[in-house]
């Protein structure tokens, strides 16, 4: 079969590296990830989070940009082809329209969330974030978004930014800003943690984020390990795939991955060195979730010196962080007008953004007058990232690793990867085995049916993975004689 002509390609490898980096660092990396890595062990937690990151999200990272770069298109197209030359059935392409209308779908609720962020930069500017207690600030957060017409302003800048970025093309547009925007935020993240480190909490917040605490690794623990380790990449969401398929042929997959998780890691590790000292220093205590960011954090900078300047350059990290996320969440659907139906990117940029917007603003309105609009027994917006976090992107992880474990031909995955033997083995058991067994159990305590201890009762990962090999191994010859060499 003769390979899809690349349409677009990134200018270099840092392209992807920066663009995927982007994906993969947003409000996430900068609350969630230091938090969870304070309450359950510090390093001890790290160094299990590095493990999850090995059993999962290098493996099917790898596996999404191969067939990407193997398909040379949007995830529907780019999944089509690689099944169409691996002689498997034409029915996986729906693994690639669930990923890419899974971040299509995040996308219409996350545009509320970066809108909060674009707001706070402006209200640390405009003094309107002047209040005495966290309680106060809790008041703020609440009566912006009680206001639809600021919550949905805010919500529709971040939207057309990131329409206006992805219609301009891959390289003038896409790498381009991400050329910008991902070192800007690395220097803002630096400046940050210098001033923390001089914020007086500094080792309180270090001793938060890398006290080395065993007695945390509870099973809640790995499962919040495993969590994050999945979700953090941007996998089974379009993102990656997409980006993958601008990858020229020659440059290493391998290499390039472990970049974006490494990067990924220290950038989300520098966030906590840049909040908790400042939180710490000014006697308030940790919390997950975005009160962290928009409450306690700007009660903080409003009583340290040149806190009001520091807080706008933190918002403003927040901001950019949140649109290289967003920007990744809908080029998948643009790649795909663009290159199945013929659309200019422009158009297909506008197409797409109308779609978005009625929807993100239907979302939003779940915070103020459409807080009693139901759907299914919960708001919109809430519903969205059900249907996304607990259902779609887990099930697109798992159904991406079997896709290319057992149901491609070797050669596909072999010539991509280009990893020695005994590499392209270990990477072929970790999509067939271990990937489907954890991100199985990611997606099972998502849903709240996972009512045991995984970490306690070890046997439960060991003989979930066991069990999975010895029938893999079993039925593969006869269901699949075809790949039984593999």
């Amino acid at each position: 079969m003769t390979r899809e002509k690349p349409k677009n390609l990134w200018l270099s490898r840092w392209g992807f590296v920066l663009a995927a980096t982007g994906s993969a660092v947003g409000l996430g990396n900068i609350w969630k990830f230091p938090y969870i890595t304070g309450e359950y062990g510090g390093g001890a937690f790290v160094l299990m989070y590095l493990a999850c990151i090995l059993a999962i999200g290098i493996p099917v990272m790898m596996t999404e940009i191969a067939i990407g770069r193997r398909g040379r298109g949007s995830p529907i197209d780019a999944i089509s082809r690689v099944v169409r030359e691996g002689g498997s059935h034409p029915a996986w392409k729906a693994v690639g329209s669930m990923a890419m209308l899974a971040g299509f779908m995040i996308l219409c609720f996350y545009v509320v969330v970066a809108g909060w962020a674009f707001a706070y930069t402006w209200k640390m500017l405009d003094s309107s974030l002047a209040a005495s207690s966290v309680e106060g600030l809790a008041q703020v957060f609440e009566a912006h978004n009680a206001n639809p017409w600021a919550l949905g302003g805010w919500s529709v800048l971040v939207a057309l930014l990131t329409l206006w970025i992805v219609g301009k093309g891959v390289q003038a547009g896409v790498e381009r800003a991400f050329r910008w925007m991902m070192p800007g935020l690395a220097v803002m993240l630096l400046i940050l943690v210098g001033y923390a480190f001089t914020s007086g909490g500094f080792d309180r917040g270090f001793a938060f984020l890398f006290s080395f605490d065993t007695s945390k690794l509870t099973g809640e623990a790995l499962l919040a390990a495993l969590g994050h380790a999945f979700f953090t990449l941007s996998l089974a969401s379009g993102a990656i795939l997409t980006y993958g398929s601008y990858i020229p042929d020659g440059q290493s997959i391998v290499r390039t991955s472990f970049m974006v998780a490494i990067i990924d890691t220290c950038v989300a590790l520098l966030a906590g060195l840049a909040i908790f000292p400042i939180i710490f220093a000014n006697g308030m205590d940790p919390s997950a979730g975005p009160g962290l960011i928009f409450m306690s954090l700007p009660l903080a900078f409003q009583q340290m010196p040149f806190g009001t300047a520091f807080g706008v350059l933190f918002f403003a990290m927040v901001s950019i962080a949140a649109l290289t996320s967003a920007i990744s969440m809908i080029e998948a659907t643009v790649a795909y007008l663009n290159e199945k139906h013929g659309v200019s990117r422009t158009k297909a940029a506008i197409g797409s953004g109308a779609v978005l917007l009625t929807i993100s603003l239907l979302a939003m309105l779940s915070f103020n007058v459409g807080a009693d609009w139901k759907l299914f027994g919960t708001t919109l917006f809430d519903a969205l990232d059900y249907l996304t976090s607990r259902w779609m992107m887990p099930l697109g992880g798992i159904l991406m690793s079997v896709l290319a474990g057992y149901c491609l031909r070797a050669e596909i995955m072999r010539d991509e990867l280009d990893l020695p033997p005994l590499g392209h083995a270990l990477w072929l058991y970790m999509v067939r085995y271990v990937c489907p067994v954890l991100i199985l159990m990611v997606f099972l305590h998502a849903l709240g049916w996972l009512g045991f201890d995984p970490l306690q009762r070890w046997y439960w990962i060991a003989g979930g993975i066991g069990l999975l090999t010895v029938l893999g191994e079993a039925l593969r010859p006869r269901v699949m004689p075809a790949l039984a060499d593999r």
